[in-house]
């Protein structure tokens, strides 16, 4: 079959970075930075994505626009039929399907609270409401699967319509309009009370609050935001022209992700603060926090429909990158049509991710899930939906970050490596930070992840 393609480069970047602009932009980068201080934080944080997630971000749009074909082909036709390398793409395939079924549930409840704010639900409500609320939806399992199914339903129809037709054209559409939806909000914070402190925390050094365990938080999620190591950028890397400038739309993509970071940050705190709020609430500032502190503003249920619009449309533009990495997988290597290969997937997804729908109905999974899962995972992972994420989030994406990063500073041969990076211009300097960032500091920061991980850090920090 003849490749498909973007229509467009600008396409290609949109869609790209709605890859990247996800739950772990709106949703989880505000809350850990609060619960690291800010400042110090969020300045290590973009250190690590100029240094960590780019040059990934760089090797696996590289390896998809050289092969043309999606993970599990792109790794046989660059190492041999027979090579281990293979399951680097395969498992990006299996943490595709993975992720996607419970960031679909996270993604239903956002819809669900949508609803809801156009409801005028959140209008005057006091803290306690607010986590009965959320606390309702996670264990309703009426709630929970049916907006997971919706949600699935949607991004299904998008990858139907193909890279054009689309995911490209879905891109032009959402992109815009969330930025559009973070700049009314943007503009709303600004003339908070909030507004002057939130910049302090966010941009303020507070280098006093931050500890080894913050700057590992920050290095972790420079690299899980970027969504490297699920083969979506190198899936959305092989529909590129290979005359497509490799480095420049990298740093758009990853440009984009973090300013949609930083302006996430400065909607949710300065709303956070004017309203008596706590910044490190965890998890819960979207769904517990926000609802009250919108709640009490005037035309807050407007807003609330904005903002959790937006929380809906971001993770929208990144479920739809990562089907199509499953979908992609199934055209390449089974030869099924698009249409057969997107509803196969997104059903089998759907299915999947049942569980995690079900991990907030305590009378139905019972202490038995939990206890295995704590005796294994630790702790703070109590469900099925915290054991999945744990394993997708801690140990197969960094362990495809790793393989892709390795993969292509010390597989691919030097000759073939050189004319990818520089196949549009020339960039010599660029290309030697890029194979330094690569082969060194890349694997050493992973590595240390996965330690930290482990707890073998404590022992040295």
């Amino acid at each position: 079959m003849t490749r498909a393609h973007w229509g467009t480069r600008f396409g290609f970047v949109l869609a790209a970075a709605g890859s990247a602009v996800g739950l772990g932009n709106i949703w989880k980068f505000p809350y850990i930075a609060g619960q690291n201080g800010g400042g110090a934080f969020v300045l290590v944080y973009l250190v690590f994505v100029a240094t960590i997630g780019l040059p990934i971000m760089v090797a696996e749009v590289m390896i998809g626009r050289t092969t043309q074909k999606s993970p599990i082909g792109a790794f046989r036709e660059l190492a041999g039929r027979r090579s281990p390398w293979t399951l680097v793409g395969a498992l990006g395939v299996l943490a595709a399907f993975l992720v996607l079924s419970y960031y679909a549930v996270v993604a239903g409840w956002a819809m669900h609270y949508t609803v809801l704010s156009a409801r005028g639900a959140f209008a005057g409500e006091d803290p306690a409401a607010s986590a009965a609320v959320f606390g309702e939806t996670a264990g309703s399992s009426g709630i929970s699967i049916g907006w997971h199914l919706a949600f699935m339903a949607l991004t299904v129809w998008v990858v139907m319509g193909g890279v054009q037709k689309g995911i490209e054209r879905a891109s032009r559409i959402l992109m815009p309009l969330l930025f559009l939806m973070l700049l009314v909000l943007l503009g709303k914070a600004f003339f908070t009370e909030g507004f002057g402190k939130a910049g302090d925390f966010v941009f303020g050094s507070h280098t006093d609050k931050l500890t080894t365990a913050g700057v590992l938080e920050a290095l972790g999620h420079s690299f899980f935001t970027l969504s490297l190591g699920l083969g979506g950028m190198l899936t959305y890397g092989s529909y590129l022209d290979r005359k497509a400038d490799l480095l420049r739309g990298s740093i758009a993509i990853t440009v984009l992700d973090t300013v949609v970071a930083l302006l996430a940050c400065m909607i949710l705190f300065p709303i956070t603060f004017s309203y008596g709020m706590e910044p490190a609430a965890g998890p819960g500032l979207v769904f517990v926090n926000m609802p009250v502190a919108l709640g009490q503003m005037p035309g807050g249920s407007a807003f609330a429909v904005i903002f959790f619009g937006l929380v809906v449309f971001a993770a929208l533009t990144s479920s739809i990158s990562i089907l199509e990495v499953v979908a992609s997988y199934l055209i390449d290597e089974r030869g099924w049509t698009r249409r057969r290969a997107a509803i196969s997937a997104g059903v089998a997804i759907a299915i999947f991710g049942i569980p995690s729908a079900l991990s907030g109905s305590t009378h139905l999974f019972g202490e038995g899930v939990g206890s295995w899962s704590r005796g294994v995972f630790g702790e703070s992972v109590t469900s099925w939906f915290d054991v999945v994420d744990h394993l997708v989030s801690n140990w197969m994406l960094p362990l495809g970050g790793m393989g892709i990063a390795l993969f292509c500073a010390w597989r691919i041969p030097e000759g073939r490596r050189f004319e990818e990076f520089n196949r549009t211009r020339r960039l010599v300097n660029a290309y030697r930070a890029w194979m330094f960032f690569l082969r060194f500091l890349v694997p050493v920061a992973i590595a240390a992840v996965f330690l930290n991980k482990l707890g073998l850090l404590d022992r040295f920090v």
